[in-house]
C-alpha cells in the first residue's frame, strides 16, 4: 500500500480491491450507489435473528449492564447457531471501548437491565451455520463491531456501518430518519444484540463480519483492535482526507485519538496536534510524534491560532457528545435542554482553516444547542462523520500491522481477566491508574495459548 499519496489512493495496491474506493476521501459522495441499487431490489435479504437460541446446559461468563456505573459479571446460557449464516466464537480477548462508557455512565439510551455489553473481541470459531462458506471451525478470527449483511446497497458499496438489514430499531428510524447497522452490545437503538464481553459470542453473517488471522506470530493485542478502533482511527483520516503534508488537529487522546495520530503519521501528515487534559495520554501522543495542548492550562483556540496561523487542514473530533467543558452546556445537558454538547465541534470549526475539513468519529446521538453554523458555512468548512466501515478497511490494515509498519499495542495500559470488568470499567471511566486501554482476557485465552501455541497475549 503506497504512503505517497492518500488523497489519490492507489487502489491497485489494496488487499481488498472490491472496497478499495472507500480509502479515498471523495468516494463517499462520488461512488455511484445507483449501480447496485437495481440489482439489490431484485433480491430478498433475510434479516438476522437478533436474539439467538441458547444452550442451557453450558454457561458463558458475560458482562451485564445493570444501570448507571453498574456492570456485573454473570453466568448466562451459551449462544447457539440460530441462523444458517451464524458462527459461534469462543472468545480469547475482548476490550472496553470509549463508546462502552456511554452506557456505563447512563448516557446511552435504549439500554435494558442485564443487557450483555461490549463490541470488540476475537477468538476461535467453535461452530458455523450451514451457509457459511469462508470461515471454518478452528479459525482464529476478529469480530467486526458493526454487524453488516454484505448484501444491501450500502454493504455492496463498502459502507458497511450503514447496512439496511441488521438493525430493526424503529426508535432510531424516528430519531434519524433512517436506521444504521446493528452492533454488538450497543443498546437496542442498534438492534439489542448480545455483546462481546463474554466467553462465547454468536456472530450473524459470519462470512461478512469475521476477519481470519492466519499469521500465528501475531498476538491478540496486535489485531484485536481491528474489530473497531484501529479501523475507526483510519476512518477519521479518510473522512478528513489526511495525506502527505497535511496539518491535523485531533481532539481527544484516548485510544481512538491516539490511533488517529498513528495513522496520520503513517499517511504522511506534516504536523499533528493532540488536545487533551490528561498528562499520561498527552505523553502517549507525543510518543507518536504529535505536538500537544493541555486544554486545562491553555485556551485551545488561542493556542492553535498561534501555533499554526491560518489553521490546520483537518480537525478530528475523537471525543464526542458527553464531555462538557463550560457551565452553560453542563447545565443544558443536566436539564435535558440538549443531549450532546457541541463544544469540541465549535472549537474545531473555529480553528480549522478556511475550506478545511472537520471529521467526526467521536459519538454524537441527538441534538445540540449553539453550534456555530455561521462560521461553518461562511468558512466553507466540510464536515464528515459516521461509524467505521470496518470490513472495507480491515484486510489492508491487517497487512500494514503484519508488515510491522505500525504497532497499535502502544495504547494498551492494562490486561485484566474478564471477571475484573467492573474494576476495569471504573478505572477507564475515571481515567485513574493511568488507564487508557484495557484488554480483557477470558479463561479460554490461556487454554488456547497452551494447546495451540498461538500467543494470545503480549504479557
Amino acid at each position: 500500500m503506497s504512503t505517497t499519496n492518500f488523497v489519490e489512493f492507489d487502489q491497485s495496491k489494496c488487499v481488498d480491491k472490491k472496497y478499495g474506493h472507500q480509502h479515498i476521501m471523495s468516494s463517499f459522495t462520488t461512488y455511484p450507489i445507483e449501480t447496485v441499487r437495481t440489482e439489490v431490489l431484485k433480491t430478498t435479504i433475510k434479516p438476522p435473528t437478533i436474539t439467538p437460541k441458547y444452550d442451557s446446559n453450558t454457561s458463558s461468563t458475560v458482562v451485564e449492564w445493570h444501570g448507571k456505573k453498574d456492570v456485573r459479571i454473570a453466568q448466562r446460557p451459551r449462544p447457539m447457531i440460530t441462523d444458517d449464516s451464524d458462527a459461534i466464537i469462543h472468545v480469547t480477548s475482548s476490550t472496553i471501548c470509549g463508546s462502552d462508557l456511554h452506557m456505563y455512565t447512563g448516557d446511552m439510551k435504549g439500554m435494558l437491565s442485564k443487557d450483555i455489553i461490549g463490541h470488540e473481541c476475537m477468538g476461535i470459531v467453535e461452530s458455523i451455520g450451514s451457509s457459511v462458506k469462508n470461515i471454518k471451525v478452528g479459525d482464529r478470527v476478529v469480530v467486526s463491531a458493526p454487524i453488516a449483511c454484505g448484501q444491501c446497497e450500502y454493504c455492496k458499496t463498502g459502507m458497511f456501518s450503514l447496512c439496511d438489514i441488521t438493525n430493526d430499531s424503529k426508535v432510531m428510524e424516528t430519531l434519524y430518519g433512517h436506521r444504521i447497522c446493528g452492533a454488538f452490545g450497543y443498546s437496542h437503538l442498534t438492534g439489542g444484540y448480545d455483546g462481546c464481553q463474554a466467553e462465547w459470542v454468536r456472530v450473524p453473517f459470519a462470512d461478512v463480519n469475521l476477519l481470519k488471522i492466519e499469521n500465528d506470530r501475531l498476538t491478540d493485542e496486535q489485531v484485536l483492535f481491528l474489530s473497531d478502533i484501529v479501523c475507526t482511527a483510519w476512518h477519521a483520516n479518510v473522512l478528513g482526507g489526511v495525506g502527505p503534508e497535511t496539518t491535523v488537529a485531533i481532539w481527544g487522546a484516548g485510544p481512538v485519538g491516539l490511533l488517529t495520530i498513528m495513522w496520520a503519521k503513517y499517511r504522511g501528515a506534516k504536523r499533528i496536534f493532540s488536545i487533551d487534559c490528561v498528562e499520561e495520554r498527552l505523553a502517549k501522543a507525543r510518543s507518536q510524534g504529535a505536538e500537544t495542548i493541555d486544554f486545562s492550562k491553555h485556551n485551545v483556540v488561542d493556542t492553535m491560532q498561534k501555533l499554526i496561523p491560518g489553521g490546520p487542514d483537518v480537525c478530528v473530533d475523537a471525543v464526542g457528545f458527553r464531555y462538557t467543558k463550560g457551565l452553560i452546556h453542563t447545565v443544558q445537558r443536566a436539564v435535558f435542554l440538549e443531549t450532546d454538547t457541541p463544544e469540541i465541534l465549535a472549537e474545531a470549526v473555529t480553528v480549522v482553516r478556511k475550506g478545511g475539513t472537520v471529521a467526526i468519529v467521536g459519538d454524537y446521538f441527538y441534538k445540540s444547542n449553539a453550534f456555530p453554523i455561521g462560521a461553518f458555512m461562511e468558512k466553507a468548512v466540510t464536515m464528515r462523520g459516521g461509524q467505521l466501515y470496518c470490513q472495507s478497511y480491515w484486510h489492508d490494515l491487517l497487512k500494514i500491522i503484519e508488515n510491522g509498519e505500525v504497532d497499535p499495542t502502544f495504547i494498551i495500559t492494562h490486561t485484566m481477566d474478564l471477571s475484573q470488568a467492573a474494576e476495569a470499567y471504573k478505572n477507564f471511566n475515571d481515567k485513574s491508574n493511568g488507564t487508557i486501554k484495557v484488554v480483557l482476557k477470558t479463561a479460554f485465552a490461556a487454554v488456547q495459548q497452551a494447546t495451540s501455541g498461538v500467543t494470545t497475549s503480549t504479557k
